[in-house]
């Protein structure tokens, strides 16, 4: 079935998110003998997600636009600029993403423009090396053969180009999609406000409950991003 994965991925982040929510999270904490503080209450929660969830896109945003700018580029400029290109995506993604917050925190001070910084930098390698390597695949005839029949290289890039090269775009984006949100988190530590203040406040404290709660709003937030770019996917393959 083609949106199959994407049900599934649904399914569970809806589950992972259920399993957030105040009551639901205090007795599973109870069940696995968690040391259990005070509840983050449900408004608090869904702030904190609806927050989390801008600061990720944002990010995403960021890294795949200039991902599949510079892809675009190693793949039309030759193999002397892709090495550069490569090179310069391998450094973004070189450092840790807590590393680059840290050392973003004396330029760009606490909240979400560290964070913002190194979930751009830490998505730009693989939507940039999977758009050139499937730019790059796509057979020279099938552009002759467009260009002979009349189409102008802008028409020949989005007829022709992307639609062949788009399933390994696409793979790189939800690759990059899950880990802004997942990565997202740490934010906490810059004082962003994200779902990661409930883990860090969970691990400060001793405050299991918390720290539940806060693990399994990431999860269900990555899970169901995941489960829309997959459906985004299967529509666009359509």
């Amino acid at each position: 079935m083609r949106f199959g994965p994407a049900f599934a991925s649904a399914a569970l982040g809806l589950a992972l998110g259920l399993a957030s929510l105040p009551g639901v999270a205090a007795t599973l904490a109870t069940a696995l003998g968690l040391p259990a503080g005070a509840p983050l209450g449900l408004e608090r929660l869904v702030g904190l997600g609806r927050a989390h969830m801008v600061l990720a896109l944002s990010g995403f945003a960021l890294a795949g636009g200039l991902g599949l700018g510079l892809g675009l580029l190693a793949a039309r400029a030759g193999a002397r600029l892709r090495g550069t290109v490569d090179a310069l995506a391998t450094a973004a993604q070189a450092a840790p993403p807590v590393v680059v917050i840290g050392l973003a925190l004396p330029i760009l001070g606490f909240g979400a423009a560290p964070t913002l910084l190194a979930l751009a930098l830490y998505g730009l390698m693989p939507v940039t090396r999977a758009t050139a390597d499937a730019l790059a695949t796509v057979p020279p005839e099938v552009r002759g053969a467009a260009e002979a029949m009349g189409l102008t290289p802008a028409q020949v890039f989005w007829r022709v180009d992307l639609p062949l090269a788009l399933p390994p775009i696409l793979a790189a984006l939800r690759v990059v999609m899950v880990t802004a949100v997942s990565t997202a988190a740490i934010g906490a530590l810059a004082g962003a406000p994200t779902l990661g203040t409930p883990i860090v406040v969970g691990l400060q404290n001793q405050n299991g409950l918390s720290l539940l709660q806060g693990t399994a709003a990431v999860a269900a937030l990555a899970f169901l991003a995941d489960a829309l770019v997959q459906a985004a996917g299967a529509l666009l393959r359509r």
